[in-house]
């Protein structure tokens, strides 16, 4: 695909990679290009660190990640790299992966968890902080309630190079859709790239208000009832909506990437 593509160019381009990748494969690939530009929107980024990865649909145990070394304002559809759970790569595809977000994100996509289709890991200022204070995070506002007795955390074991730590990760995940790796940073892992987008919002809001109010003053923490009582609450808001979660907020926010520059879909 040539790089100085133009807008007229981009529908060709769209229709020559959906011929090539199936069409389910296409559609995962466009939303986390999406949300890779939505890290970088909301400054969520870490340099050229942190990945967001997609298991791909079909029986192979495939997943995308990010090409190492691009920003995340680079990253496309196309340019995602399909790797297997032991980091080799699938395709021709001539860019490198960053090993040590191979192995925190094959850790999930190796079990072939029929709901952890997709894994979302972060280094922001606020999420690290968070994973740096004994307290981890606490109820005291809305979004954290939704992680209230629901979120794991993984004790530090350095820079994540070694595949036998995956097995430590997935335990200390266990049967939550959130973690936070303490002195490290934050992971969400969802069914669609969409409901774990939304999940991780939640969790760095949930981080910056903490980080604000312990700033301006004596933290205020919910009861253990009002904060499960929060909790429930807004899973069933969440059912009651016609759509799945995160598809309704996710496609807003695709719109508003759209309006920016929509060359994340090629």
């Amino acid at each position: 695909m040539p790089d100085d593509h133009t807008i007229l160019d981009r529908p060709k381009i769209e229709r020559q990679a959906g011929n090539k990748i199936d069409r389910a494969e296409w559609d995962v690939r466009v939303k986390l290009a999406a949300a890779y530009r939505l890290v970088d929107y909301y400054g969520w980024t870490e340099q050229i660190y942190g990945h967001l990865t997609a298991r791909v649909p079909g029986p192979d145990n495939h997943f995308l990640i990010n090409p190492w070394g691009l920003n995340y304002d680079e990253v496309t559809a196309s340019n995602l790299v399909k790797i297997d759970v032991e980091g080799n790569v699938i395709g021709n595809d001539e860019h490198p992966v960053n090993f040590a977000g191979f192995i925190i994100h094959s850790a999930v996509h190796m079990t072939r968890s029929e709901e952890n289709h997709v894994v979302m890991h972060t280094h922001t200022r606020a999420g690290m902080a968070i994973a740096a204070i004994k307290e981890g995070l606490l109820p005291i506002s809305m979004f954290a309630t939704v992680f209230h007795n629901r979120i794991g955390y993984h004790e530090y074991e350095g820079a994540s190079l070694y595949p036998d730590e995956r097995e430590r990760i997935v335990k200390s995940l266990g049967p939550h859709k959130a973690m936070i790796l303490k002195n490290h940073g934050l992971m969400a892992v969802g069914r669609t790239v969409q409901e774990c987008f939304l999940r991780l919002y939640r969790l760095e809001r949930a981080c910056q208000v903490q980080l604000d109010a312990a700033a301006a003053g004596t933290l205020d923490l919910l009861s253990p009832v009002i904060a499960d009582q929060s909790s429930a609450d807004l899973d069933s808001y969440q059912g009651m909506q016609p759509t799945a979660e995160g598809e309704i907020e996710f496609a807003a926010l695709m719109r508003k990437l759209d309006k920016i520059d929509d060359s994340y879909r090629f």
